[in-house]
C-alpha cells in the first residue's frame, strides 16, 4: 500500500484590518479594538472637529484644522466591489496622467491600488520618479502631501483624498509655538546665526519629517535639517558638527531614542513643552542641554508598553522583538531591536527560518506582513486592533471619488504649499539628501 506524503501549506491570513474591526464589531470576530465607531464610514465624521475615531483623548486638534466636505452619497453607499471596480475603471483611464501612493499604513482596501507604497520619505521620492504625470494622488496623511508638493513638480496637482486626514504628532509643534520657542533660545544664547570659536552656532534646529511644511520652511531658514525614522542618527550627527545642541521636534521619543543610542546623556536631553512657560525648564538647564526635546509623540506608538513585551516573551518563548524609534525609550530598550517601518520590513524578510515576530507598529503594516509571510508568525503587541486613526480617514470611497473627478476632468482636494515656505523648506530636505552616514560613498 502506498503512502502520499502532504504538504501543509501555510493558512491565509486577511490582511485587512477594516474586516476585523467589522466582525468585532458584528460580535463574530474575537479580540477587541479601541474604538467601535471605526468600523463605520469615516464620512460619518466628516463635520466634526478631531481626528477621528482610535485617537487618544488627549489630541486636540488645532483650531482651523482642514475639514473634509461631505462626500457624495454615491460614494457612501457604495459596496466594497463596487468601489474597487471603480477605482480599477478610473485608473485603467487616467493611464500614466495619476500616480497612486500609498502609506504603509492605509488600510488594505486603499494600498492595494497603490502604483508605489512606501514610508512618508520613499513616496514623496517615487512621485519625483514619475515626472510625467499630472496627478500625485497621496494616500496618506496631511504633511505627507505637503512633501511631495514640495518635491514635485509645479505643474503637477498632489491630492488628498480626505482633507481630515490630519497628523496628531505633525500637530504638536505648531509653528507659532517653534517660533516662540526659538525666542526664548536667542533669548538664553545670543545670536543663533553666529558661529563660536569652534565654528559651532548655538542651536541647530532639527524636524522630523512628520511636520508640517511650515516647520520644515522654519528649519530651512534657520541652518537646520529634515530628518526620517531610517536616518536620524546621520542627521544628528550632521547637525552636532555645526552646532552646541539641537532643537528636535514635534517627536520626543525619536529623538530621545536616537541620541542616547549616540551617548548623549539623559540629564543633557530636557524637555519643551509649549504649554509651559519657558518650555517647563530653565536657563541653566538649557545651556547645559545637548538635545532640547519637544513634547510630541505619536499616539499610535505610545500604546507600545514593556508589559506588552514581557507578555509576547511569556507566552511565545523564542519572539523576537521589533519596534517602531517612536515608541518609548523603555520599550525601545525592552526589545530586541527598533527601527523604521522599512528596518521592520527587511528584518522579517531577512529571516530564513520560520520566527515568531512581536511588532510595535500600526496594525494595518504588521497585518500586511503576517499576509506576506505566512511562515512566520507576525503579531502586533498591542492586542487591541486600534489603527491610526487619521490614516485610516482615506476609504476607498474618497479615492474613487477623486479619481472619478480626474476623468472628468475636476481636481478636487489639492493641497499646495506656497512658495515662501516651499522655497525654504526645500532646502532643509535638500541638506537631508546630502547627509550621508560615517563611511558612506559621496
Amino acid at each position: 500500500m502506498s503512502t502520499v506524503s502532504l504538504t501543509l501549506q501555510p493558512r491565509p491570513i486577511d490582511p485587512s484590518v477594516d474586516h476585523e474591526i467589522q466582525a468585532i464589531v458584528a460580535g463574530s470576530g474575537t479580540g477587541s479594538t479601541c474604538n467601535t465607531d471605526l468600523a463605520a464610514g469615516p464620512w460619518d465624521f466628516d463635520a466634526r472637529p478631531g481626528y477621528g475615531p482610535g485617537a487618544s483623548m488627549g489630541d486636540v486638534i488645532p483650531t482651523g484644522a482642514p475639514r473634509q466636505p461631505q462626500l457624495p452619497q454615491e460614494y457612501r453607499d457604495a459596496s466594497d466591489e463596487e468601489l474597487d471596480a471603480r477605482i480599477r475603471a478610473a485608473k485603467q483611464t487616467l493611464g500614466d496622467r495619476v500616480v497612486v501612493l500609498g502609506h504603509f499604513y492605509q488600510r488594505e482596501e486603499v494600498v492595494r491600488h497603490a502604483d508605489y507604497v512606501g514610508d512618508s520619505f520613499q513616496l514623496a521620492n517615487a512621485a519625483k520618479s514619475r515626472p510625467d504625470a499630472e496627478a500625485i494622488v497621496f494616500c496618506g496623511v496631511h504633511f505627507m502631501a505637503e512633501t511631495a508638493d514640495l518635491l514635485s513638480g509645479a505643474d503637477q496637482a498632489v491630492i488628498l483624498p480626505n482633507l481630515a486626514a490630519g497628523c496628531s504628532m505633525a500637530d504638536m509643534a505648531s509653528i507659532d509655538q517653534v517660533e516662540e520657542c526659538w525666542e526664548t533660545l536667542e533669548d538664553v544664547f545670543g545670536d543663533m546665526d553666529t558661529p563660536d570659536a569652534d565654528g559651532l552656532l548655538p542651536v541647530i534646529p532639527v524636524t522630523y519629517m512628520n511636520s508640517s511644511a511650515a516647520i520644515k520652511g522654519f528649519v530651512g531658514r534657520h541652518g537646520g535639517i529634515v530628518c526620517t525614522s531610517s536616518n536620524a542618527r546621520t542627521v544628528l550627527e550632521w547637525a552636532f558638527a555645526r552646532g552646541r545642541r539641537v532643537l528636535f521636534f514635534p517627536d520626543q521619543h525619536l529623538g530621545r531614542n536616537t541620541a542616547k543610542a549616540m551617548g548623549v546623556p539623559l540629564e543633557q536631553m530636557p524637555m519643551w513643552n509649549p504649554t509651559r512657560p519657558y518650555g517647563g525648564t530653565d536657563e541653566a538647564t538649557l545651556r547645559d542641554s545637548r538635545v532640547i526635546l519637544w513634547h510630541g509623540f505619536c499616539s499610535v506608538h505610545r500604546r507600545f508598553t514593556v508589559d506588552q513585551i514581557a507578555q509576547a516573551r511569556a507566552e511565545h518563548p523564542g519572539v523576537e522583538v521589533i519596534v517602531h524609534p517612536e515608541c518609548p525609550m523603555d520599550v525601545v530598550d525592552a526589545a530586541d531591536s527598533a527601527g523604521s517601518t522599512d528596518f521592520i520590513r527587511k528584518a522579517i524578510a531577512a529571516a530564513t527560518e520560520p520566527t515568531t515576530f512581536a511588532i510595535g507598529t500600526e496594525i494595518n503594516l504588521v497585518q500586511r506582513l503576517a499576509a506576506e509571510h505566512p511562515q512566520h508568525e507576525i503579531f502586533c503587541l498591542d492586542p487591541v486592533v486600534c489603527p491610526c486613526s487619521t490614516m485610516y480617514r482615506i476609504h476607498p470611497g474618497y479615492l474613487a471619488w477623486v479619481l472619478e473627478a480626474l476623468v472628468a476632468g475636476t481636481v478636487l482636494n489639492r493641497i499646495t504649499v506656497p512658495s515662501s515656505v516651499a522655497d525654504p523648506a526645500r532646502v532643509a530636505l535638500e541638506r537631508m539628501l546630502a547627509a550621508k552616514p560615517a563611511g558612506a560613498p559621496a
